[in-house]
Formats: structure tokens, C-alpha cells, sequence
């Protein structure tokens, strides 16, 4: 039975390493007390937020991670922009944040001009279809102190202090609204090279997936970014929103138990989704290949749901009548309980 452990990824050591880091970081908000960018402390938020006065100024930063190896394997790297700004962008939206814009690095082994020109062509496809700038970033060639490539972002936007989603108005019985995924977004690779090396060896990327695509394409499928979408609901910097969001989760590392905590932790609720989608294909077809335990794949994969909404019935209603205007197929999948736990379907964490 294959899990992420096995395949080289401690999720329990990872959050002990995040808590390290993080708790560093806290330690130099003091630094800015009473200052203009003192921090706004937000404990497992997507995205760190600085008081500018008028507004907060929220910035994050994320990568593609082994996604790319995929991209290397197969010789595709126009669709990653796309997974690049998805993971920086819809954290920042978690917070009801627009994002302005994105910096990023490329760390490489070795520079390749048809590469970066296809990575590079990615990210400003993206960006222009967000709304979003990228004034600058940095190359770097870096020779065998790395293997292959390495791309990470860093995000910066802006918020009214009045539109802030911070969870503390979710309550029991509140919907939680599911917005669908289209593939496996930039999380749990190592689990899949794992999986899938084990099965079809080293050139498992360019085996048959179906009649129409091999493994490789079928597991880069680009991210679909949220952002934009979601400040057309929640309202652009100093424009007005025309629903009502209280909590938005980005289902990242951690899959949908460990990241809706994230927006419920300050309530001490948890959440009963009985009404999940059923997973995306690929998912189904991992999961049967390397004999991955239900538990397991939910808590690694995001299952088809990129991301979540947390409002009241009637704002609820808005919300999947503006998507579904926007041809997105989001649904209700459960709801907010007294509970603290998390359950999907007969599953609990």
C-alpha cells in the first residue's frame, strides 16, 4: 500500500518543520510593533498580511515543486505558469487579498532557452488572464548544486482592512461550496512518480494513460486559478463585493482535512462533507495502481476540489449562480458542525 511517507514525503515532519519556521518568523513581528507594516498575526493562514494604514499589504510565497521533473520528462513546459501563479494567487485570495503581483525565481542546473522560454511564455498568459504584473524575478545557474529545475513565487497584494476573511463569522450549518479541480494542481507528485515508477519504471511519464494522452500529459494538466473569479464575488481593492464570503480554503498540501482546518481552527468547528465529488479519474486510476488507502489519498491529493467556500445558505445560492455563469461547476458539498471533526463521506480525520 503505497503512501506519501513511503515515497519520501513526512507530512507529520513537514508540519513540525513549518511550525519551526513559522514560529521564527513570529518572533520578528515585534520587530514592527506600532509601526507602519506591523504584522497581522494570523496563525495556519494562507498568506502573511502587514498594516499599511488604510490596508493590509499580503504577501506568500509557493512553487510548482516536482511538477516540473513531469514537465522535464516529457518536454512540455507551456502549461506550469499556470500552477505557478495558482498556488501564490489563490492563497492570497484566501484572505479575500487581490493579488498585484509576482515575483519569481528559476533555480537551474543548467540553462535551456526552448525551456525557460516555455515556462516564461506560461506565466504571462496567466498573469494577464488574472490581472496580475510581473515586475521582476531572477535566473540563476546553479550547476549540479541542483538536479533539473526549480521554480518558486512570491506574491504580493492588497486588501481593504474591511474585506478581510479571516473565518470568524463562519457558523454551524453554514454551506461549504466546492470548486472543482481539474488535475492535481502542484501537490502530491512525489507520491505519483512513486506510484507510477514502481509501475511502469523511469519512462513512466510516456506510458499510455488512455487512447488520447500518456501519464506524463494526464498529470500535467494545468491548474485552473480561482483568483480572478473569486474578486469578481468578494470585490476588487475599494470595489464593492456582491456576496458574501466568510471562508475560502485552498486545497494545497494537506488535501481538503488539513487545509479547511486552516478557516475553522478560530471557531473550533469542523465540517461534514456528505456530499463530496466523485475523483477525478486520475486519482481513481493512481489509487488503484498503487494500492492507495482512501485516507491517504485525501490527505496527499486534493481529489478534485481546488478550492472551497464557506457562506450561508442564501449567499451560497448567489455564489453557484455566478458560477455556474461562469461555466464552473461548483457545487455543495457539506456543511460547517459543531463538531470538531472533519468527515467526508464515511471518512474522518
Amino acid at each position: 500500500m503505497a503512501t506519501y511517507k513511503e515515497s519520501g514525503v513526512d507530512i507529520e515532519l513537514g508540519d513540525k518543520c513549518s511550525a519551526i519556521a513559522y514560529n521564527a518568523a513570529k518572533n520578528t513581528f515585534i520587530s514592527r510593533k506600532g509601526m507602519i507594516g506591523e504584522p497581522l498575526l494570523d496563525e495556519g493562514g494562507f498568506s502573511g498580511a502587514l498594516d499599511m494604514g488604510d490596508y493590509y499589504l499580503v504577501q506568500n510565497d509557493d512553487g510548482v515543486g516536482s511538477k516540473i521533473n513531469v514537465a522535464e520528462m516529457v518536454g512540455k513546459y507551456d502549461t506550469l505558469g499556470y500552477d505557478l501563479v495558482a498556488m501564490v494567487a489563490d492563497d492570497a485570495i484566501c484572505m479575500g487579498a487581490e493579488t498585484i503581483s509576482i515575483t519569481n525565481t528559476l533555480d537551474v542546473n543548467k540553462l535551456d532557452e526552448k525551456k525557460v522560454t516555455g515556462l516564461m511564455s506560461g506565466l504571462e498568459k496567466a498573469a494577464l488572464e488574472q490581472k496580475i504584473v510581473v515586475p521582476g524575478g531572477e535566473i540563476a545557474e546553479l550547476g549540479n548544486m541542483v538536479n533539473g529545475y526549480i521554480w518558486n513565487a512570491t506574491a504580493i497584494g492588497i486588501l481593504e482592512k474591511s474585506k478581510l476573511i479571516d473565518g470568524q463569522k463562519i457558523r454551524p450549518g453554514d454551506k461549504i461550496i466546492g470548486l472543482p479541480s481539474a488535475g492535481l494542481r502542484s501537490n502530491g507528485f512525489s507520491l505519483v512518480r512513486h506510484i507510477l515508477g514502481n509501475k511502469y519504471g523511469e519512462d513512466w511519464a510516456n506510458k499510455e494513460y488512455n487512447g488520447n494522452m500518456t501519464w506524463g500529459e494526464a498529470v500535467l494538466t494545468p491548474s485552473i486559478i480561482y483568483s480572478d473569479l473569486l474578486l469578481g464575488m468578494h470585490g476588487r481593492y475599494k470595489r464593492k463585493g456582491i456576496v458574501e464570503i466568510k471562508g475560502i480554503v485552498h486545497i494545497t498540501g494537506g488535501g481538503i482535512p488539513g487545509n479547511i482546518k486552516r478557516v475553522l481552527k478560530n471557531n473550533n468547528l469542523g465540517a461534514n462533507i456528505d456530499n463530496p465529488p466523485n475523483p477525478l479519474e486520475v486519482f481513481v486510476k493512481l489509487m488503484a495502481i498503487g494500492n492507495v488507502a482512501p485516507e491517504e489519498a485525501y490527505k496527499v491529493w486534493n481529489m478534485g476540489v481546488a478550492m472551497i467556500l464557506i457562506a450561508d445558505g442564501e449567499e451560497a445560492g448567489k455564489i453557484l449562480k455566478i458560477c455556474g455563469e461562469k461555466k464552473v461547476n461548483a457545487s455543495i458539498i457539506g456543511e460547517v458542525t459543531e463538531n470538531p471533526e472533519i468527515r467526508i463521506g464515511s471518512l474522518q480525520f
